[in-house]
């Protein structure tokens, strides 16, 4: 007899890490918990390929929280979108409530560290939201 295997949250995880938005929605679909904490405590929002908009959108669509921090470093996944300036990624994470004043240990906000690794348009796409015209 075969044995049912159930998906787990290092599934999603992983499926995110690698950026591939099937198997996110097929594991979505199936009922993984999008805030679910992997073996390392970090969700799939957390570490998801941070170019792939579309696991982004997929996962915060099924109710990924864009403001929980990484246990280590109190980053949230808007700090590390900003840091490595995929504005697409940016835009999906502030859609759907990021919190653009959000700071992490090192008392960082997103917009710092967009601005601290030369990404200009993340930094004045955020600019225009603390200051809007």
């Amino acid at each position: 007899m075969l044995e049912e295997i159930v998906p787990t949250v290092d599934d999603l995880t992983t499926a995110a890490a690698r950026g591939d938005s099937n198997r996110v929605d097929t594991l979505l679909w199936a009922g993984v918990d999008p805030n679910g904490c992997n073996v390392f405590g970090r969700t799939a929002l957390q570490v998801m390929m941070m170019g792939s908009t579309t696991v982004a959108r997929s996962l915060l669509r099924a109710g990924a929280d864009p403001n929980l921090k990484d246990i280590s470093t109190g980053a949230t996944p808007l700090h590390d979108a900003a840091r490595t300036g995929f504005l697409d990624t940016v835009k999906a994470l502030v859609e759907h409530g990021a919190d653009i004043q959000a700071r992490d240990n090192a008392d960082r906000r997103p917009i710092d560290l967009a601005t601290e690794n030369e990404h200009s348009s993340t930094a004045d796409y955020l600019t225009s939201l603390e200051n809007p015209q």
